[in-house]
């Protein structure tokens, strides 16, 4: 080890690494302050020979062993491993063949592993020197990270890899290791034959690896619902984008609704923060941020209030384009973020995404589509966030409404809200929009000071809500009860919107 100062050179080379986690640069420099010479030959009848000539008196080494070993692996290489075993010293040496000894003895398996930087990365052109990444388990900082570090400062003078990557053992949910006499073990090509591969990688990424990797079939049970939202997600903004062309029917950012402004721009920001991930090996940051996207910003938010549009809209129309527009955006960004994890899925969903593409999502690198919402933009994003806190409020209490049975659908609802002063300047905005937002058939907002002894006081202070039974007619076609349903001759069941977005020039709106 001090032959050539080996561990000066190779602590030094340790520093230039990334080492993820980074406890993991403290651990293997305390192996190799610590450790003695690396003796690399073994007495065993099986492994890589050591192709050398001693001499019977002297101990030296044939004063051709250079020339002889690289002709020795030719000859091994066209023969196989086991033709130095079997090689007559006097087809190599000749005369002096009686004066030296065939070594017996065979290289060290983790020398054998530790050259692979030689082996592998620099025989093949279309690989490079050093290594991006080295990935393992927590016990190879004693065995391959160094193997591999002592062996390439000593042959290269540099370590041969830039970052290295620790990750704990799988354990059962009792953080017990597994083994089959404890009959704990969780076999990936079972997880594979009953819930997918996908559900498997998506259990790997969703895991903080930096400890033990918890694994049970309950917890593969919960992956496999993450897995179920990601999926019905990208079936539902498909299906939505069913008849889309993106070069036909795509709206300019600017002439979009504000809503559909608003989730590009989280898709925006959010695809800045899953690249970072990536970069950072932050699988589960990932993971979390995607499904949390998926749950809550997609499924619990805009795409349960653009139904109301997809489906009663004019369908070339602006309302509609527009969505459809933000859908398209939101489900090429998506695609590529789930592609690295769950990489079938996500090359069966660009096989049925509209417009005209590459052979698969693999090959793509991350979408330059999305955009980030102006400083002129209707609404912003604390406005947005402002509404999404009022709308969970409204649906609490339309939830109180329902199992009273004051009403049945929230659509049957008509909400007033009494705000403060913030509340209304955010909600004014939206004005005669609001309603879509909850997804009722009314929505006013007056003053605070206004509210009566019928408002239910909210979790939000300066906001209280009421809820009532619509009086009026449903329509038919968009399930609103409108005061307008009949006034309609020609369409008696239809309220007016419904009449304008059938046989009109279509509703307008700005907002939602």
């Amino acid at each position: 080890m001090e032959q050539a100062e080996l561990r000066k050179k190779a602590l030094a080379e340790i520093k230039k690494v990334q080492w993820l986690p980074e406890w993991g640069q403290a651990r293997i420099e305390g192996m190799i302050e610590n450790r003695p010479d690396w003796c690399i030959s073994r007495q065993r009848t099986w492994g890589v020979p050591i192709p050398f000539f001693v001499h019977k008196e002297t101990g030296a080494l044939h004063p051709e062993t250079d020339k002889l070993v690289e002709d020795i692996a030719l000859h091994v290489e066209q023969k196989g491993i086991e033709a130095w075993f079997a090689l007559d010293k006097a087809e190599w040496l000749g005369a002096e063949a009686e004066q030296y000894e065939k070594m017996q003895d065979t290289l060290d398996v983790w020398f054998d592993s530790g050259v692979t930087h030689e082996a592998v990365l620099n025989q093949r052109e279309q690989l490079r020197f050093p290594a991006d990444l080295y990935l393992e388990g927590s016990d190879q900082h004693r065995g391959w990270f160094q193997s591999s570090l002592l062996t390439s400062v000593a042959m290269n003078g540099v370590a041969p890899y830039k970052t290295v990557l620790t990750h704990g053992f799988a354990v059962d949910a009792e953080g017990k290791k597994m083994s089959k006499s404890r009959g704990n073990v969780v076999a990936p090509q079972t997880v594979m034959k009953s819930l997918g591969a996908d559900v498997l990688r998506l259990w790997v990424s969703g895991t903080d690896y930096r400890g033990e990797m918890t694994v049970s079939d309950e917890i593969l049970k919960r992956t496999a619902d993450v897995y179920r939202r990601l999926r019905n997600t990208s079936r539902f903004l498909l299906s939505n984008l069913d008849g889309f062309d993106p070069k036909l029917h795509s709206v300019d950012a600017k002439d979009m609704l504000a809503l559909d402004r608003w989730i590009v721009d989280r898709a925006f920001n959010l695809q800045e923060e899953v690249k970072q991930a990536y970069d950072q090996f932050q699988f589960h940051v990932i993971n979390q941020k995607v499904h949390h996207f998926c749950a809550m910003d997609l499924g619990g938010f805009y795409l349960d209030i653009i139904k109301d549009r997809q489906y009663t809209a004019k369908a070339d129309g602006l309302a509609r384009r527009s969505a459809q527009t933000a859908m398209y955006h939101v489900m090429e960004a998506l695609v590529r973020w789930l592609a690295p994890i769950t990489c079938y899925t996500a090359d069966e969903i660009w096989q049925y995404m509209p417009g005209e593409r590459s052979e698969s999502v693999l090959l793509e690198t991350w979408y330059e589509g999305l955009f980030a919402l102006n400083d002129d933009a209707l609404m912003s994003n604390a406005d947005w966030e402002c509404v999404m806190s009022v709308r969970e409020a409204v649906s609490k209490e339309l939830e109180k409404m329902r199992k009273s049975g004051v009403i049945g659908a929230s659509l049957n609802a008509e909400v007033t809200l009494f705000c403060d002063a913030e509340y209304t300047a955010v909600l004014k905005k939206i004005a005669e929009e609001l309603h879509f937002v909850f997804i009722t058939s009314q929505a006013v907002v007056l003053p605070i000071q206004d509210a009566g002894s019928d408002a239910e006081i909210t979790e939000l202070e300066g906001l209280k809500v009421k809820v009532v039974a619509s009086e009026h007619e449903k329509c038919v076609r968009c399930w609103h009860y409108k005061a307008d349903v009949g006034s309609h001759a020609e369409h008696p069941e239809l309220c007016g919107r419904c009449v304008d977005n059938i046989a009109g020039d279509g509703e307008v709106r700005q907002f939602a």
